[in-house]
């Protein structure tokens, strides 16, 4: 088998936008696509979200966590909880049901671990990108729980292709840095009306390339993603190297330093991190 060609292949489908979705993908887009009408009431909102179980208990949840309950009422209601949300987190969330449900089809036991731990990785740098951009950076922490949620988009949809490759995924993993990540990445990012800001942010994510403090997005995006507790599958020897760096990175802000906040923040990042997993 020819890994390079099939990462090549995959990744000119993605390009061209000839992308293999599950059929419950494209009921999330029409989804997404009804929450950007701006005549959208919060009414339709609540019920759109009331149908899909999964949704609604990731709705209910996010609204209950710690970085979005500050006060401690605990609340039940669908529509209460988008209310305390807003419709661009609600979109968050969406986007997150969205990449769970492209490895819906997968039967393989390793590639269903992959997925689950690329979810686990996904889930935790949203978090910490939330809490960074609203604490650190200053830049919009619901656009950067959005770009944690999407950033490893593109490893999903290479995920739900694996098993018809058996042994795509063998071999060096730069493979799919180089022919896979970027190129595959860019279509479903695109495929999914994925903001410019995000796509930008995700970029800076793969060239890796930050300032330190950080100051944009992207920054944001590639420190939540140093250290994430859990590491992409796809990434595993080279974001181990890099968490065990950035578990070392502190540095002066307004609010005190880096790992002050961090520590401070522990609670949101949980819980923030568990109402994801639901």
């Amino acid at each position: 088998m020819d890994r390079l060609q099939i990462f090549k292949d995959i990744a000119a489908q993605a390009s061209r936008g000839e992308l293999t979705f599950p059929t419950n993908v494209n009921a999330s887009l029409k989804l997404q696509q009804a929450l950007d009408d701006p005549n959208c009431h919060i009414d339709a909102a609540a019920k759109l979200v009331i149908a899909d179980p999964l949704l609604s208990a990731r709705t209910v949840a996010i609204a209950n966590s710690a970085a979005y309950n500050r006060a401690g009422n605990e609340i039940t209601n669908v529509k209460v909880a988008v209310s305390r949300l807003g419709f661009r987190t609600l979109k968050s969330l969406v986007a997150s049901v969205i990449v769970r449900q492209l490895d819906s089809k997968i039967t393989d036991p390793g590639l269903k671990l992959k997925a689950a731990q690329l979810w686990e990785h996904s889930a935790h740098v949203s978090a910490l990108a939330q809490v960074i951009a609203r604490r650190v950076t200053k830049v919009d922490a619901d656009t950067a729980m959005f770009a944690g949620i999407v950033h490893e988009v593109g490893g999903f949809y290479l995920l739900s292709r694996a098993q018809e490759f058996p042994g795509l995924l063998d071999g060096d993993p730069e493979d799919w840095v180089e022919y896979g990540e970027k190129l595959i990445g860019r279509g479903v990012l695109k495929k999914l009306g994925v903001p410019d800001a995000v796509m930008t942010a995700v970029e800076a994510l793969w060239h890796g390339v930050s300032t330190i403090p950080p100051e944009t997005l992207g920054d944001t995006l590639l420190l939540a993603n140093d250290l994430a507790r859990v590491v992409s599958p796809l990434h595993e020897k080279e974001n181990v190297s890099l968490r065990r760096e950035a578990v070392n990175i502190n540095f002066e802000i307004e609010d005190g330093t880096l790992q002050s906040i961090l520590q401070e923040s522990e609670e949101e990042i949980e819980s923030l991190t568990a109402a994801l997993l639901v």
